[in-house]
């Protein structure tokens, strides 16, 4: 007999204890895969598959950055915008530890440690996007003006795109 309901992680029930409407998409998560595979997965454009990454300011504060999966952070930009004068990605493990997920499953839903959410403005006008879900393997669909209700993120623009010539 299959299990009922959604899956148990953090991020699923902060978006439930918030009452955000959300669909769940299990798919088979791939080592280094990143969102190229889920985006595949899933049959949607890389571009609303949003990827949660863990950076480090040279005051070792830590923070999350939302970013369009086809897209990079400009650390440059990051560290101005910031006012900063460097970030970094932070280790694994530090990231792990800072948001109780796994490298791979990070979610900026539910994070052992309230930490700054920064993303790019693109992110939030999404009609729907796909945010990972708390564990390998697991998307969440929501639309971006709920992200911005639930997570209040600063928005900067802070992406290089493949116009840039990246």
């Amino acid at each position: 007999m299959g299990r009922k309901g959604p899956p148990a992680t953090a991020a699923v029930r902060f978006l439930k204890d918030r009452g955000v409407a959300c669909r769940y998409h299990p798919y088979r998560y791939e080592d280094r895969g990143g969102t190229r595979v889920a985006a595949a997965a899933l049959g949607v454009d890389e571009h609303r598959v949003i990827k949660t990454l863990v950076f480090e300011t040279d005051t070792r504060e830590l923070l999350l950055v939302l970013m369009h999966g086809d897209r990079a952070v400009s650390e440059k930009r990051l560290a101005r915008h910031l006012g900063v004068k460097q970030v970094r990605p932070c280790p694994p493990a530090a990231a792990e530890r800072a948001t109780g997920y796994s490298v791979g499953g990070i979610s900026p839903l539910g994070t052992r440690r309230a930490m700054m959410v920064l993303t790019e403005p693109s992110v939030l006008a999404l009609d729907t996007l796909y945010l990972n879900g708390g564990r390998r393997g697991l998307m969440v669909e929501l639309a971006g003006a709920d992200l911005a209700t639930v997570l209040s993120p600063e928005t900067a623009r802070i992406s290089i795109s493949p116009e840039d010539g990246v």
